[in-house]
């Protein structure tokens, strides 16, 4: 009898500590920055009964999952210099400087997108409309220089407004790599608040299913005002989902970084 009681000591010492453990793991090692230090978004690990899905474009899907992150710690900085805000909804910061101090939530999303024509040579492809709904169009061809300088000429036309108007609407149950939540500035609702004044858009850069039930899970990434690195956001509704997102498809509204946004507000290129 002594023996029993012992060894169910023991076992039930093991779970205690066991879980202290994991719940370390989850406050502590989920609040620093690319806790893994995985060397790109296609290297973060997808939760048990999920599979990464290419979606309609695979190119730009295996494009966004290429994006290499910097090392383990790393904060999110500012254009100007020195540590943005919020860096608890940082889960890691995506190595990729930033053009200029005009490049926010909406220009992030377009300039991701245009990168990735730029990589694989179909400039004729680049183009984006200003809050007037003109198409500006690339004509640079392979020139950096000429493709940096008229990154930062859209900066400064464009915006969540002109985002959300060229952008074809997305249901959230079919949500691919690439697509954008985006609702524009002027927007006004209770749950926004302030914000609505600018709006704000983060972009999806990877996608799994659970291919037994169908759901799915998305991860997503931000730029934001002031200019600061583009960085995967944290799930800090969810530590142990973290970086990964689900949404109920038929909630009102939800929560994504500090924002609050609708179902019918994503969108595609």
């Amino acid at each position: 009898m002594k023996k029993v009681i012992k060894w169910t000591f023991i076992v039930a010492a093991v779970v205690v500590i066991a879980a202290v453990g994991y719940g370390a793991w989850i406050l502590l090692g989920k609040s620093v920055s690319n806790p893994m230090n995985d060397k790109c978004i296609g290297e973060i690990d997808v939760p048990l009964g999920y599979e990464r899905v290419e979606g309609e474009d695979a190119e730009f899907a295996a494009w966004l999952r290429a994006l290499p992150l910097k090392e383990r710690g790393s904060d999110v900085m500012l254009y100007t210099g020195g540590k943005s805000r919020l860096q608890s909804l940082n889960y890691a910061v995506v190595d990729l400087p930033l053009l200029s101090n005009d490049e926010q939530c909406a220009d992030v999303c377009m300039r991701l997108r245009a990168e990735y024509l730029y990589s694989h040579g179909r400039y004729g492809q680049i183009h984006f409309q200003n809050v007037g709904g003109k198409n500006m169009h690339y004509g640079g061809g392979a020139s950096r220089k000429a493709f940096e300088r008229y990154m930062r000429n859209v900066y400064g036309v464009a915006s969540t407004y002109s985002l959300k108007h060229e952008m074809a609407h997305r249901e959230l149950k079919d949500i691919q790599p690439g697509d954008v939540f985006v609702y524009a500035a002027g927007d006004h609702d209770l749950e926004r608040k302030a914000h609505a004044k600018y709006g704000h858009a983060i972009m999806v850069v990877d996608v799994a299913e659970n291919k037994l039930t169908g759901g799915k899970i998305f991860m997503l990434a931000e730029g934001n005002t002031p200019a600061r690195d583009i960085h995967v956001l944290r799930n800090f509704q969810n530590p142990i989902l973290s970086p990964w997102f689900s949404v109920d498809e038929d909630a009102e509204s939800f929560l994504l970084s500090c924002f609050y946004y609708k179902c019918n507000e994503l969108r595609h290129f």
